[in-house]
């Protein structure tokens, strides 16, 4: 890839590895233009692999009168359902109705019923599901650790849900296997412009080799970076984006025992949180319940945002409010805090009542900058943005994406929940057998990957081999959700994780303890800006000797 970058020239270049970037290379790769996608960090490192993992069409957005967002996106959601199946899967979502405290009380309940069926007639039907009325017994059912005195009845809906940062990186294979050249690790330097001042592609940083990549159209599609990239290619800093963070904290699910996602309110807020279960096992039950999100206001740095001990509480508030089992700060398992890139569109007391609608902008340079928008909403993006390039390029070609399946869905068959290939599936498609082969070579890969949690150690290796991880963090943070559910977990398991794909990139001891080091220093970090519980900070990690 990197070889490309040096020797092609592209229609265009793509400057950003989260899901919009990716989804304009794909559109743009699919379209038949010479499409090159340039990532700083990792994919999805960034805001995309820091949502609350859903897609769908936001109940609140409709209640706030965004109507056609909300159509939109559940138009969106259904092409995801059908071209990604093996990624998105559908989710029943409950809102209880309270006596008392609730996101709505049965003094409201009714307008509440109206609001869901629009809902389902703005799109959400296209799910196959209409929403129902549960009655207390029924709605007691699903969340058992709820105060049932207060508890009246229940609405339940469909939405779907999807790993965030695996949804991006299959989009970012899919654009590779439309020609797209692909590259992570190389921050771009600088925007080349001939002496008219336009735009003629970019310089990047490969691991300290110095790359000038040609093209005749730039996309900034760098997230809350958005203005730094504007920023290389005009005399100011631009101020166009309002960073809101957004928090999420994990917990074991015995400590919930919800079985599908919950709506809970915040106390004292306008807000709602999510209470979502993941890692379904066997007998029915999950391995870990996370809640989120939270929307706030951000201006610290952009690169560094961390969960607090002020988003935590907030967090724990909600949630005890809402279940009876007493969940402290000593019981969760893993936390996560991303920005969302919002446009800024004037005075506005909260981010929460920001348009989730996206911008596409275009500076003196021809530099096309898209921002906004969100997860589920992606692909749209992607397709407005290429449209643009296409109107600076001067020609035309008929969007692919509405139906291109991506990677892993041709041919796909969705196995029964909780079974053993279900994990495998839902992450890879029908690329499972890649992993089987793996495991066929080698049987120990089919052991855990981090003790009680479903990741296999076949999926390190694959993710260095076929999936561009390039450090322990990628492996443990993104191309498995492992930091995520079990941060703890991770920290036990870095040592023997960095020693199975250390041969696989040629690293030294050293080089392999280093990389042991800054996990566990980021971890160590992370526990501390949340004041959450980390068995090994400060433990040194014994070092590595020896080829695994």
């Amino acid at each position: 890839m990197l070889a490309r970058l040096a020797a092609e020239t592209f229609d265009v270049v793509v400057v950003g590895g989260g899901i919009t970037g990716v989804g304009v290379a794909l559109d743009a790769a699919s379209r038949g233009l010479r499409t090159a996608l340039i990532e700083r960090d990792d994919f999805a490192s960034g805001t995309s692999s820091k949502s609350s993992k859903l897609v769908h069409g936001g109940l609140r957005y409709l209640q706030q009168g965004e109507v056609r967002l909300v159509y939109e996106a559940l138009h969106e959601r259904q092409r995801l359902r059908k071209n990604a199946p093996h990624l998105v899967s559908v989710m029943p979502f409950m809102i209880p109705i309270l006596t008392r405290d609730g996101v709505v009380s049965r003094k409201i309940a009714r307008v509440l019923g109206s609001s869901m069926w629009m809902y389902d007639l703005t799109g959400g039907w296209r799910i196959g599901k209409l929403h129902k009325r549960l009655k207390k017994r029924a709605a007691f059912a699903h969340l058992p650790t709820m105060p049932e005195a207060r508890l009246a009845s229940a609405y339940l809906y469909y939405d779907a849900a999807a790993d965030d940062a695996r949804l991006c990186l299959t989009v970012a294979r899919t654009a590779a296997d439309h020609g797209a050249a692909v590259v992570n690790g190389c921050p771009v330097t600088a925007i080349r412009r001939d002496d008219a001042g336009r735009a003629t592609g970019v310089d990047i940083d490969a691991d300290g080799t110095a790359i000038a990549v040609s093209a005749t159209v730039v996309v900034n599609a760098a997230g809350v970076w958005a203005d730094d990239v504007r920023s290389l290619a005009e005399t100011v800093h631009p101020d166009s984006i309002r960073p809101a963070k957004g928090v999420h904290i994990t917990v074991p699910w015995a400590k919930v025992r919800n079985d599908i996602a919950v709506v809970i309110p915040v106390p004292k807020d306008k807000r709602s949180l999510f209470v979502v279960p993941w890692g379904k096992l066997p007998d029915g039950t999950y391995r870990h319940t996370y809640v989120g999100t939270t929307d706030t206001d951000y201006s610290g740095p952009v690169d560094d945002p961390q969960c607090t001990k002020d988003d935590i509480d907030y967090v724990l508030r909600a949630l005890n409010a809402s279940v009876t089992t007493g969940i402290t700060a000593d019981d969760i398992t893993g936390v996560w805090a991303g920005l969302r890139p919002l446009v800024k569109t004037g005075a506005s007391a909260r981010t929460a009542d920001l348009s989730r609608r996206h911008s596409i902008t275009v500076n003196p340079a021809g530099v096309i900058s898209v921002t906004g928008g969100k997860l589920t909403t992606y692909r749209e993006m992607a397709e407005d943005t290429v449209d643009e390039v296409l109107t600076r390029l001067d020609r035309s070609a008929r969007c692919r994406t509405r139906a291109l399946p991506l990677r892993g869905a041709v041919g796909f068959r969705e196995p029964a929940s909780g079974s053993a290939d279900a994990h495998l599936a839902g992450r890879y498609g029908t690329d499972i057998d890649e992993i089987r082969a793996l495991i066929a070579t080698d049987p120990s890969l089919g052991e855990p990957l981090v003790e009680g949690l479903p990741y296999l150690r076949a999926e390190a290796v694959h993710a260095v081999r076929h999936e561009m991880a390039r450090s322990l963090d990628d492996v443990l943070s993104r191309r498995t959700r492992a930091r995520l559910f079990d941060r703890d977990a991770t920290v036990a398991a870095a040592p023997a994780v960095a020693a199975l794909i250390g041969p696989e990139f040629g690293w030294t001891d050293d080089e392999t303890n280093a990389q042991v080091a800054a996990y566990l220093a980021s971890c160590e970090h992370e526990a501390v800006s949340g004041r959450t519980s980390l068995v090994r900070v400060g433990a040194a990690p014994e070092p590595v000797a020896g080829e695994a």
